[in-house]
């Protein structure tokens, strides 16, 4: 019986017919689910950054643990609007709660974790002077890391049907700039891979450059591959069914090294195809010039 309830949320609704008010707490349980994951990542990276700077032990389990928190809440936060358009419990309340959620789980959260990881622990060696300006300039870039994936948000939320830049195949669907979940998940895939706290001052300057290009993608209009498109309740042949296992054993055994390879390849996607788009438009053959009209 609760299996046959259940397949009736699932279902495709008509317009006309009202879901069952249970069905509007589900997506919400994963959107509370994504906040809260947000909220220890925080916590987690508070306690690693303490660790760190008094020299004691375990601060790379605190750092590891707040960006898998982070990766977790990207997958929520995928299935949370998948779970409300299946079905047909879309509403203005889901729509504002995600977004906060993600202020706080894309935004502070991987913010709070890039400055703690890859710029507070920057060795004192190299000097008082340079080492208050690379942290000055951690504090402000990580900033704008918050800032402009909340403007990211706040655009997505306001415009009906933006239009990106180099537009692509009118059949697929594109988000316009990186999506916050993306720049999130890309923090969190660096520093899952190597959770040590940085301590070189070169590589913590690149970490810096790395934040500074995901919020400037963040706010820009090149086209990302949004995934909305990807039915789930469309039937899957047995070689996709394969292929999925694979890529699931292979995550499971070098999750490191994969997420980190994904999210490289989903961040880059855009500007590989903004870049595509320069060099067509540069190489594209100059029409001939219409035929002058003769004068009898």
């Amino acid at each position: 019986m609760a299996g046959l309830k259940l397949q009736r949320w699932i279902e495709p609704q008509s317009p006309d017919r009202r879901p069952p008010r249970a069905a509007y707490a589900l997506p919400t349980l994963f959107t509370a689910g994504n906040l809260f994951l947000g909220f220890l990542s925080v916590m987690r990276t508070i306690q690693g950054s303490i660790l760190a700077s008094t020299g004691a032990p375990g601060a790379e389990q605190h750092y590891a643990f707040a960006a898998a928190t982070i990766g977790v809440a990207v997958l929520l936060d995928g299935l949370d609007g998948r779970i409300a358009r299946m079905t047909n419990t879309t509403s203005d309340f889901g729509r504002e709660m995600d977004s906060l959620a993600d202020v706080i789980s894309f935004g502070i959260a991987p913010a709070v974790l890039a400055f703690a990881w890859g710029v507070q622990s920057v060795d004192p060696v190299i000097g008082v002077g340079l080492r208050k300006q690379i942290l000055s300039a951690g504090h402000f870039v990580a900033f704008l890391f918050l800032l402009c994936g909340s403007a990211r948000l706040a655009r997505f939320n306001v415009q009906k049907n933006p239009v990106p830049k180099n537009p692509g195949r009118p059949n697929r669907k594109y988000f316009v700039g990186l999506p916050i979940p993306a720049g999130a998940a890309m923090v969190a895939a660096v520093v899952y891979s190597n959770s040590e706290p940085v301590t070189n001052w070169m590589w913590t300057v690149a970490w810096i450059g790395l934040l500074a290009l995901l919020s400037f993608l963040m706010v820009s209009t090149w086209r990302y591959y949004s995934f909305k498109d990807v039915s789930l309740l469309r039937p899957r042949s047995p070689l996709t069914v394969i292929l999925l296992g694979i890529v699931i054993y292979l995550f499971w055994h070098y999750s490191q090294l994969g997420l980190l390879a994904m999210a490289i390849v989903y961040v880059g996607s855009g500007v590989v195809i903004r870049i595509g788009g320069i060099v067509r438009r540069l190489f594209r053959p100059t029409p001939p010039p219409p035929p002058e009209p003769t004068v009898a």
